[in-house]
């Protein structure tokens, strides 16, 4: 089971709005170079509603390629669409994925009965290890407590990127815990409580910009450094808060190239920050003394 902190990848892209699969490599070395635990490729982070089929599987060879099993790579395969959800995933696994993140069926909106199936099928189609991963503010439906039990059992299912914001809902599904199932977080405002209810690791938009003081605040509480791992949640509570100012990634994509990351832009519906949030995204990094 992987543990520690899983960089949510942001997708670089040049001028004209192509992928730039060489700033893509370069990123992968950085973070293996600045202790990333893991990697995933194709999250929300990452703008895959805009990305052509053809640039999501350029984007998953190059990540396995240039990673060469320095850490392992996580795969965003999931669909509203089982079958593609299926097909995609198969095409990963074969492609040298350790492992997948499989979103709620968006849109949608289906039943507990249907969460159920739909990630079975997609857990019975591939031999990798998956995440289910829950963000309902982005897909309009949440998985309960009743369906994770069920979705938990399944053995390629090993755990649950929990985004929903809801400390009572990761209390409840805390008790699903065993040696084949655990929870990471996926909010890093509430990285360390969510490892204080035993959690294994972060899946993080935070390390994007950060990715040493991530892989700290995760390993010390892990580790048993409970202070550690909470004062650095503590420092960076304001810059997290500003990098969702506005809709990820586009705060965490300026605060990069604010760096000297060189990200490029975003891919409409998405556009640059608006001055006042710019602003505050701003403030909060040179007080951190990024800038």
């Amino acid at each position: 089971m992987i543990q520690g902190s899983i960089v949510a990848l942001i997708t670089p892209f040049h001028e004209d709005g192509s992928v730039n699969f060489k700033r893509l490599r370069e990123l992968i070395d950085w973070h293996v170079d600045h202790k990333t635990d893991a990697i995933l490729v194709l999250g929300t982070t990452a703008e895959t509603p805009t990305l052509t089929l053809s640039e999501e599987d350029e984007i998953v060879r190059i990540a396995v390629e240039q990673a060469a099993g320095r850490v392992p790579i996580i795969a965003g395969s999931g669909s509203n669409n089982t079958m593609v959800a299926m097909e995609q995933s198969i095409k990963y696994e074969k492609m040298g994925v350790d492992a997948l993140l499989v979103i709620t069926p968006y849109y949608n909106k289906t039943s507990k009965a249907g969460l159920v199936n739909h990630f079975f099928q997609v857990a019975d189609a591939v031999n990798l290890p998956i995440l289910v991963y829950n963000v309902p503010g982005r897909t309009g439906i949440s998985i309960g407590y009743d369906a994770l039990k069920e979705i938990s059992q399944h053995k390629n299912i090993v755990g649950i990127k929990e985004a929903s914001g809801d400390m009572s809902l990761v209390c409840k599904f805390a008790g699903l815990i065993n040696d084949n199932f655990n929870i990471y977080s996926g909010n890093d405002d509430i990285n360390v409580p969510i490892l204080s209810m035993g959690g294994a690791g972060v899946i993080s938009v935070l390390a994007n910009v950060l990715p040493e003081e991530t892989h700290e605040m995760a390993a010390a509480y892990l580790s048993g450094d409970v202070k550690k791992a909470r004062d650095l949640q503590v420092k960076y509570l304001d810059f997290i808060n500003a990098l969702f100012i506005e809709t990820n990634p586009i705060p965490i994509k300026e605060a990069m190239n604010l760096m000297g990351l060189n990200v490029g832009g975003y891919r409409l519906p998405l556009c640059p920050m608006a001055d006042d949030t710019r602003a505050v995204l701003r403030g909060e990094m040179e007080k951190l003394g990024l800038l």
